[in-house]
Order: C-alpha cells, then sequence, then structure tokens
C-alpha cells in the first residue's frame, strides 16, 4: 500500500479526483495518509475531512521564518510514513532539503504541456492567459517529479487539449482539469504505486 500526502493551497479539485479514483477502485494499493494545506481556509480541506482523511494546515505565516516552517513539514511527513508527495495545486515551493530526502518521489501536476508555461510564474489562472495570449491550438496538462528547479523535473504524462476559438482562461482551465489533470494525476499515482515508473538519464520509462 503506497502511502501518500497530498498538498493543496485551494479547492482541492485534484485532491477529489485522486479520492474519487481510490474509492472507484480506479486507483488501487494507495491510501491518502494525509491532506497538508499552508491555507488554514482551503476547501481541499473540507474534502478531505468528509472523507475521514486526516489533514493539517501548516503556515508558513504561523511560523518565524521558513526554517521553522519547513522542519514542521517535514515532521508531519515523516509521523504519517509519507512515501510519495502529490502536489495537487501547492503555492509553496518545496525545499531542497525534503527534494532531497524524497529523491524521485515527489510528483505534480501542471496545467500546461511543460515545456510551454511553465516555470517561475506560471501557475493557476496565468497560464491559461499565457496560453491563450499566445494562441497556442493545443493546450494541456502534465504530470511530472519535482526536482530543484521550478517544472523542471522529468515528465510522467502528459495530456493534450484542445483550444476553443472562444475560450476564457476560465473554460480552458475547466477543460484541462477535466479531461486531463484529474485523470493524469491519479493515472501517474497508479503507475507509482505498482512499481511500474523507473527514471533513467533524467526520463521517466513506464514499464
Amino acid at each position: 500500500m503506497l502511502k501518500i500526502a497530498v498538498l493543496v493551497s485551494g479547492g482541492g479539485t485534484n485532491l477529489q479526483a485522486v479520492i474519487d479514483h481510490i474509492e472507484s477502485g480506479e486507483l488501487t494499493d494507495t491510501k491518502i495518509e494525509i491532506v497538508i494545506s499552508n491555507n488554514k481556509n482551503a476547501y481541499a480541506l473540507k474534502r478531505a475531512a468528509a472523507h475521514d482523511i486526516d489533514h493539517i494546515s501548516i503556515s508558513p505565516k504561523d511560523y518565524s521564518d521558513r526554517e521553522l516552517y519547513y522542519q514542521a513539514m517535514e515532521a508531519c511527513l515523516l509521523e504519517h510514513h509519507v512515501e510519495l508527495i502529490v502536489l495537487a495545486g501547492f503555492m509553496v515551493v518545496i525545499p531542497e532539503r525534503i527534494i532531497k530526502k524524497y529523491p524521485g518521489r515527489i510528483i505534480n501536476v501542471h496545467p500546461s504541456l511543460i515545456p510551454a508555461f511553465c516555470g517561475t510564474g506560471y501557475y493557476g489562472l496565468k497560464v491559461h492567459e499565457a496560453a491563450l495570449k499566445k494562441g497556442v491550438k493545443v493546450s494541456g496538462a502534465t504530470v511530472h517529479f519535482v526536482d530543484e528547479g521550478t517544472d523542471t523535473g522529468p515528465i510522467i504524462f502528459q495530456k493534450a487539449v484542445e483550444v476553443h476559438q472562444d475560450d476564457t482562461p476560465e473554460s480552458l482551465q475547466k477543460r484541462i482539469m477535466e479531461e486531463a489533470e484529474w485523470v493524469l494525476l491519479s493515472k501517474a499515482i497508479n503507475m507509482i504505486s505498482h512499481d511500474k515508473v523507473r527514471i533513467a538519464d533524467g526520463k521517466v520509462y513506464i514499464k
């Protein structure tokens, strides 16, 4: 049984997708041990509570410096014996110390086809605003491993989603979530839980 932590800052739609896939049996041999949010008012925490999943708010605002905040986060992960960290709309940079402690064990879902519209400053609606401004015909989502860079880790899965001429950032965001993010995130977790993902030479290979 793969023990995962889901880190989220907002509404938690990706978290809900993972919960739904576990409860439906599509995602197997996986248990959400803890949901962590940097925002005590995040709706994601209510989603966790509704499904009897342990949840906690650990906010940088509650600590005198970032180092103490990172220590608290790391202690929580260790306490719950987490084996895979899933970033599902988490707006806090993961420190190098945690990345090194969980090599190849942190994944993130990003709402574009990396390397397009990714990196510093590209998050949430900003990604879709940039895509529409550029006039791309397809966008999508990427699930990738997290390394010390920003959206630079090895790519696990990608899925393209058509961009419509009348799209707004909000409508494109919704379609990418429904058609790509919610599907790919659980798919990647499932592959990892069954030891079907291997990283070699900076690339991901599916067994």
